[in-house]
């Protein structure tokens, strides 16, 4: 054993020294493969996103300038790791496995829900399990050649073995000068508005889904991803100006009526149902199975039937979850994807903490794990007595293609109102009607087995209204999809609709269901579309609940903006008491009046992060 050790040593020796004699023997082949990497490593990760050379040549002639600049920040990327770490095999291997993985996480999103990748998407990286249960993961011929390609231009590398015979400190602050250009160019304003300009890299600003698809059209991934990062950190949200506490009690200066005579106290449950959408408005263009709908439309005969302005479209169901659970709009906070990360670590605002206040017992349930989006961790500041995910359902669970069957969650609603002694709000979030919809009769007809599962959804709907109605306590209930479904980003049913940037806004409204198994009067509801955020207290005043100074101010913005959506509307402007008001709830000293008491309030700067 010893010899083998010794005599593998030996070989590995010999091995490295011709290693480096071809450092020297080659120099000029290391030359062009020092030259030529970052051409190779951009040319391979757009292939590979792009799935065909082809594509790639075409985009590569009508827009030039765009490779260019995509090949100066590998350049600087590369020659920044080069100095750093000497041999250029190391250096080669780190960029390929960043822009390989990059691309291939492109590659594999698109197709999954025809969504690009971005950089805030890294933000999900701890949550890769969930992550994988949603994508469509199909490793290809194609994919598999073009790693190969790669990984045999790194075994070349390694073999011929290029490298810098510099010393560190001859080397460490060109490496930092270039490493520092690539990063001034994507976070620096005044930087990378000249350098996309000069290399005619799309910078429109992308109010909606298609219109950032589009920029992707024009930009290709990596320009687009250095673009849109770009885009992000400049809109980083910041305190309006005139915010203060004399500003704040001047925009909630109203007259409210706190008095709860009127307010009965019924169970109050919120349902945010997965990715249901009333495709029917659609049907001229596609073949849907309206039987699907009818347990819903029968409800909302017993009910009212309303539409609302959601704040996404396909994914980031967070967004139209946080204006449900906190009565504010996300275009406040400059339109993030996942906007409760932006909450500070305190006691919140919530809806349910004024539910709370009022005697009531409350729930959130969400049949999936409490670490997705950092549920568990956020939305523990948001007053809920139980908060209910997958691991802590006391019904039995069952399921409905990947996800919990929605059935499971209206019989833990009922199961929960059972067992509280005082009336009960609940918010709840679905998982059946996630994507991926590859499980039906065909796994190639999306659209249809989407139709099948929303059809499903409904007739446990009317299920869960009938259980309601034997039930001896009055409950009001509204359902709402959060958004459109996801869909394959080739070929999707949205492209075969006609969707783009200028006829998409139709997707962000969703039709909503308000239902009581008592004579509830819905004479009073707006009969004009207005955004989700609007909707806690559109049912309080329904309710009769009483009404502080902040809840007033928003019915009362709500009769002169009643939709605040970038995404569906970019053309309406900056609403300064939403804006100012938002701010004050979610990053200031929460002067306006809510539900936590006083001596529970805690200002910004006393607040430790999560």
């Amino acid at each position: 054993m010893k010899e083998r050790l010794i005599a593998a040593k030996n070989a590995i020796g010999r091995f490295n020294d011709k290693r480096e004699q071809n450092s020297v023997k080659f120099k000029m082949t290391n030359i062009i493969m020092t030259v030529l990497f970052p051409v190779f490593i951009v040319c391979m990760a757009e292939i590979n996103q792009a799935k065909y050379p082809s594509k790639f040549i075409v985009f590569a002639a009508e827009r030039p300038t765009v490779i260019l600049f995509n090949i100066m920040i590998a350049s600087l990327i590369f020659y920044g790791f080069m100095l750093l770490f000497k041999k250029g095999w190391i250096a080669m291997a780190v960029q390929s496995f960043i822009y390989m993985a990059l691309s291939i996480t492109e590659l594999f999103k698109y197709n999954t829900n025809g969504n690009h990748l971005i950089m805030v998407d890294m933000k999900l990286g701890k949550s890769i399990k969930s992550l994988t249960s949603f994508a469509y993961i199909k490793i290809t011929p194609m994919l598999v050649t073009y790693i190969v390609i790669v990984v045999a231009f790194l075994a070349a590398a390694f073999w011929f073995n290029p490298k810098f015979k510099f010393k560190l400190s001859k080397r460490i602050a060109p490496a930092l000068a270039c490493l520092a250009a690539c990063i001034g160019v994507v976070t620096v304003p005044a930087v990378s508005t000249r350098v996309y300009a000069l290399f005619d890299i799309d910078t429109t600003e992308s109010s909606n889904t298609f219109k950032l698809n589009e920029k992707f059209d024009n930009n290709s991934f990596l320009a687009f991803f250095c673009q849109t990062a770009s885009e992000s950190l400049a809109n980083k949200l910041v305190e309006p100006a005139n915010y203060n506490a004399d500003k704040v009690d001047e925009l909630t200066a109203v007259d409210a009526d706190s008095s709860d005579a009127e307010f009965e106290k019924p169970n109050v449950i919120m349902i945010m149902s997965e990715s249901f959408a009333d495709f029917r408005r659609f049907s001229d263009k596609i073949d849907i199975d309206s039987s699907a709908y009818e347990d819903f439309d029968k409800a909302c005969a017993e009910g009212y039937k309303g539409t609302a302005i959601v704040p996404t479209f396909a994914s980031y169901t967070v967004r139209t979850e946080f204006e449900l659970n906190l009565g504010l709009p996300v275009r406040s906070l400059n339109d993030p994807n996942m906007p409760q990360r932006m909450l500070l670590n305190r006691a919140q605002p919530t809806i349910a903490s004024y539910y709370k206040s009022w005697g009531y017992q409350t729930a959130y349930v969400h049949p999936f794990m409490s670490s997705f989006y950092s549920r568990s961790r956020v939305y523990a500041n948001f007053d809920f007595d139980r908060m209910i995910f997958d691991e802590d359902f006391t019904v039995p669970m069952e399921y409905y293609g990947t996800y919990t069957d929605d059935k499971t969650v209206f019989g833990q609603i009922e199961q929960l109102i059972k067992e509280s002694d005082e009336p009960l709000f609940t918010h709840a979030t679905t998982m059946q009607n996630h994507q991926p919809y590859d499980q039906g009769e065909d796994p190639e007809d999306e659209i249809g087995n989407y139709i099948q599962w929303v059809g499903h959804s409904c007739d446990d709907l009317t299920v869960f209204l009938d259980n309601l109605k034997k039930i001896d306590e009055p409950t009001l209930v509204f359902l709402i999809g959060d958004h459109y479904p996801s869909l394959r980003g080739e070929n999707s049913i949205y492209d075969q609709i006609g969707m783009n940037s200028e006829t998409c806004s139709v997707l962000y409204e969703q039709p909503f269901l308000l239902w009581s198994n008592y004579d509830q009067d819905f004479s009073s509801m707006p009969d004009y579309e207005f955004s989700t955020f609007y909707m806690p207290y559109v049912i309080m005043d329904l309710l009769g609940a009483p009404k502080d100074s902040f809840v007033q101010s928003m019915l009362d913005e709500m009769q002169t903006t009643p939709v605040y959506s970038t995404n569906y509307d970019d053309s309406v402007g900056r609403d300064e008491k939403l804006d100012i008001l938002t701010y004050d709830r979610i990053l200031g000293d929460i002067v306006s009046e809510s539900a936590i008491p006083e001596s529970e309030i805690v200002k910004a700067e006393d607040v430790e992060d999560y």
